[in-house]
């Protein structure tokens, strides 16, 4: 008997020895190891979003034990900060975690990448993305510049910037010089603002030097972190040109097409759970960052009706002009609207209802 059972357990220890020693070496040495770059359009100062690409890049190298490894390097370090698309397009790098509206100057639909004034709010947004079809929508578009992209974060609902006097009415947009990104800058041009798209790391110093008198950036945990308080008064809310603020990770579309499946999926994978850590991050640390720079003498000041009115009016004739002449952009345009039109519906009679009863209890004390 004594002999039987140590043939069972050789018998049952070879087979173990058989599926340890050969089948998870074989499914990792099946894919090759691939280094790539990525470079930033944020400064690393900025631990949410210039963390979203950190967090993307250690889930890639996490997903697959370390035979693809993403090097990230921040704005200017190879190329200044908005030039990343350009970067990936020629192939200088392989990838870049960037605001795909900051390149609305090549063409007015890449705004729909990451916001448009009085567009969909982050839920919206992640809904149009990944169950709306808004994912292979854009990346129809991408295609004429040759990069392939995916969603890499979201700010939600922003702040309506840094003021040096009070925005009463549309009247005080005139001449005003605001840093301003996206498409929010052609909607207050037309109520005669002089908008500028800076970069992250520069706008204090502009501000400081009175080269802009306002500016928009996020909200008040990297605003704070930026120093804007110390330069600026007013604080203003809503930042009704982002009520969110999707950012893209693009990839060089050869190389995208080149990988293998298994690579693709992780890169999938790895770039939606970015997303929703940054947002996650954001909604963690925006509450306490407020009471902070209201303690320091931040002066909250919210747009009057009349103002948001007026832009709204100028935003949607500007849509409508664009569309006329830009088929990409009317394509997409009406996509986003449809979203826009059943979400809003939609949220008014669950989300907005509850939100606004738990807001009275915070009001009260009753939280």
């Amino acid at each position: 008997m004594g002999g039987r059972i140590n043939r069972r357990n050789m018998i049952a220890g070879g087979a173990g020895l058989s599926v340890a020693g050969l089948a998870a070496p074989a499914l990792a040495d099946a894919q090759p190891a691939i280094k790539w770059r990525m470079t930033s359009s944020f400064p690393k100062s900025l631990d949410t979003i210039f963390g979203a690409s950190e967090v993307f890049a250690k889930t890639v190298s996490d997903m697959t034990d370390g035979r693809f490894q993403i090097q990230i390097f921040a704005p200017g370090e190879i190329v200044p900060g908005l030039q990343a698309l350009d970067a990936v397009t020629n192939g200088t790098v392989e990838c870049c975690h960037t605001s795909s509206y900051y390149y609305w100057g090549k063409d007015p639909t890449f705004a729909f990448g990451t916001a448009v004034p009085f567009g969909l709010n982050c839920r919206m947004m992640n809904a149009w993305m990944y169950e709306g079809g808004g994912i292979d929508l854009l990346n129809d578009f991408y295609k004429r510049y040759k990069v392939f992209g995916l969603p890499a974060g979201n700010t939600g609902a922003q702040m309506g910037g840094w003021y040096r006097k009070e925005i009463k009415s549309p009247q005080d947009y005139r001449g005003l010089k605001i840093r301003i990104g996206g498409f929010g800058g052609a909607v207050i041009a037309r109520l005669g603002a002089v908008p500028s798209q800076l970069p992250g790391g520069e706008i204090y110093g502009a501000l400081e030097k009175g080269a802009i008198d306002a500016v928009e950036w996020v909200g008040p945990y990297d605003d704070e972190k930026l120093g804007f308080q110390n330069v600026a008064k007013y604080y203003y809310y809503p930042g009704w040109w982002e009520g969110q603020a999707m950012l893209h990770f693009f990839i060089n579309l050869e190389t995208w097409n080149a990988l293998p499946k298994t690579y693709q999926a992780i890169i999938r994978a790895a770039s939606s759970h970015a997303n929703t850590v940054m947002t996650a991050r954001y909604d963690m640390q925006n509450a306490a960052a407020l009471r902070r720079l209201v303690k320091g003498g931040a002066e909250l000041r919210t747009f009057s009706v009349e103002t948001i009115d007026a832009c709204f009016k100028a935003a949607t004739e500007l849509y409508d002009e664009i569309s006329a002449k830009n088929p990409d952009f009317k394509r997409v345009y009406e996509a986003m609207k449809e979203i826009r039109r059943e979400n809003f519906l939609w949220f008014q009679i669950a989300e907005a209802s509850s939100d606004t009863y738990m807001m009275m209890q915070s009001r009260r004390g009753g939280l």
